[in-house]
């Protein structure tokens, strides 16, 4: 089960990410959530420095799609704003919802990457279907009253990931 649960990479942010490492492994799209991830939990405020990252993905030849199982209309309005589509409407960990984001984006899981914050949905939900899974820490420590609760096994599984040395950065 710990298999399920562990990264690829863990990092601080988005920003750390390293495009040119993700194309040289043949990683054509990434998948991401946006909640906690892109932006803060229920927030809907796009800046410059998101949407430059994207821009510098797209320059890399990167397709992007949101994941997200809320079904809020504000994941259609970021996904326009941030000028990527969205897959809604489906639970993570699902396989659903990952296989619907790569429909979109036209890869296969060798060839797609997830990024997310949480464990037990985003990269449980992403190693399931075989994709390289990119764990990032939350943008904000405001979030529905359930993940607050979930984040405390969270944290202690992650810090023994990493006194175990399992956690990689880029």
């Amino acid at each position: 089960m710990l298999k399920l649960l562990l990264p690829d990479f863990y990092i601080t942010d988005i920003f750390e990410i390293d495009f040119d490492y993700l194309k040289k492994k043949g990683i054509k799209a990434i998948l991401i959530d946006l909640d906690n991830t892109l932006m803060p939990w229920n927030s809907d405020e796009v800046n410059t420095e998101l949407i430059d990252w994207i821009a510098r993905g797209r320059e890399k030849g990167f397709r992007f799609c949101i994941v997200s199982n809320n079904f809020a209309k504000r994941i259609i309005n970021c996904s326009e704003k941030l000028g990527i589509p969205a897959a809604t409407g489906a639970f993570k960990p699902g396989r659903k919802i990952f296989l619907k984001g790569m429909e979109i984006t036209g890869t296969s899981p060798a060839e797609t990457a997830f990024v997310g914050d949480q464990l037990f949905t985003d990269v449980l939900g992403a190693k399931r279907v075989g994709i390289t899974v990119i764990l990032v820490k939350p943008i904000s420590e405001k979030e529905f009253f359930w993940t607050k609760l979930v984040r405390r096994l969270e944290k202690k599984l992650i810090k023994t990931m990493e006194e175990k040395g399992l956690l990689k950065k880029f």
